[in-house]
């Protein structure tokens, strides 16, 4: 499928979303985007679904300014899969026994680890130079500067919502480790502090939302709002790499002849310095990854209904994005009042993981089809491999 463009509006809004995935309030809502006048062009993911200022599933590239709200409270919330040289039938029968594992060694939900990490006691981590990210803690936004030893104990957790951490197979039977979090708590608060900053700046009093309020560049206010933005979304990166070294520890003890191969990391929310056209511009992908020609990504699904390995095409028109996942297609509390626990049981028949009705906003149905998803994108993306869950741990 190719793109669809807008009409009437201000600057290009290229859409790979179809007409049932794009309702009145998300149209209005990247109207509104397209009319902010540091908007350079939009670009709509098939997974997009109604966001806090911006759209989730899109992309919005900016000259000389960025939106924190457009960016969100989760900076450099992302994927990491690592293909491991186990198969299908290297894993034990009971696989409760891997999940306990992997629970006992990566904190979910609001738990943090009891002391910091020692990233030299991970052999499998390739992460390099500690000291110079953790001195940069220092230069950040002072309204976070007490939150130092939860930053670093929150330092290889999960968190909770829609993060996970699961076991699957390929169709060839290999077994991948994915995961997907973020910045945790300290990229919110980051986040938080700058979203306020901007909505009181003169220049942002007339804009069609007042969340997608803009730093303009070369103001003292970008930045302090670059640097905090870049330094979380490293913390984002570190944190998944921690998580996936202690996931892959927790599976090497299980199963001890485990190896581990290929690594894929990347973020689905957060802002990337780019050129297109000649142009220097402030790409921000809010729930979608960067496809450059060659480039790896993971396109997740919900609790059992998989995950994608793609590597991208490198498509300008899309802004060398594609989508972030499958997206959701109801609210969390439409999940909640819709479907029952027997539901959830159904739904994730023959996964490993919670079956109570703490999750069952999470639960498969709440989302948009992941194949149609992936169908709407063949410009954008081509698949290298499909995974099922087999296990998946959530907060």
């Amino acid at each position: 499928m190719s793109y669809q463009e807008v009409p009437g509006t201000r600057v290009p809004i290229r859409m790979w979303a179809g007409p049932d995935d794009v309702d009145d309030q998300v149209m209005g809502q990247l109207r509104n985007i397209s009319a902010v006048p540091w908007v350079h062009g939009l670009a709509v993911m098939p997974d997009v679904h109604f966001g806090k200022g911006a759209t989730v599933g899109s992309v919005i590239a900016m000259r000389d300014a960025v939106s924190p709200a457009a960016v969100g409270v989760d900076i450099g919330c992302g994927m990491t899969a690592v293909r491991t040289g186990l198969r299908a039938e290297d894993l034990p029968e009971d696989l409760r026994r891997v999940r306990s594992a992997l629970e006992a060694v990566v904190p979910v939900g609001f738990d943090m680890h009891g002391e910091e990490v020692d990233p030299a006691s991970l052999p499998l981590l390739d992460e390099r130079d500690w000291d110079r990210f953790w001195s940069a803690f220092e230069d950040l936004a002072p309204s976070v500067h007490h939150r130092r030893d939860r930053a670093h104990r929150q330092m290889g957790t999960l968190g909770g919502g829609n993060h996970f951490l699961e076991v699957c197979l390929d169709d060839d039977g290999r077994v991948w480790i994915v995961l997907h979090s973020g910045s945790r708590n300290i990229g919110n608060e980051l986040a938080a502090h700058h979203i306020e900053q901007a909505r009181s700046l003169p220049h942002n009093q007339d804009l069609p939302d007042r969340d997608l309020a803009v730093f303009v560049s070369r103001t003292p206010q970008m930045e302090a709002y670059r640097r905090d933005l870049f330094w979380a979304q490293e913390y984002a990166k570190r944190n998944r790499d921690v998580m996936m070294a202690l996931a892959c520890r927790a599976v090497l003890e299980q199963i001890p002849h485990t190896t581990f191969e290929q690594w894929i990391s990347c973020h689905h929310n957060y802002v990337a310095e780019e050129t297109y056209d000649g142009v220097d511009l402030l790409v921000t992908r809010k729930g979608a990854i960067r496809a450059g020609r060659g480039e790896y990504g993971v396109i997740p699904g919900s609790m059992a209904t998989g995950t994608y390995i793609v590597r991208g095409l490198g498509n300008p028109d899309s802004f060398n994005s594609a989508s972030h996942g499958a997206g959701r297609r109801m609210s969390r509390n439409k999940a909640r009042r819709t479907f029952s626990r027997r539901d959830l049981l159904e739904q994730t028949r023959g996964v490993e993981c919670r079956k109570d009705t703490g999750v069952i906003d999470e639960i498969p149905g709440a989302y948009k089809d992941l194949e149609s998803v992936m169908a709407a994108q063949t410009d954008l993306v081509e698949v290298v491999a499909h995974l099922r869950q087999v296990i998946c741990v959530k907060g």
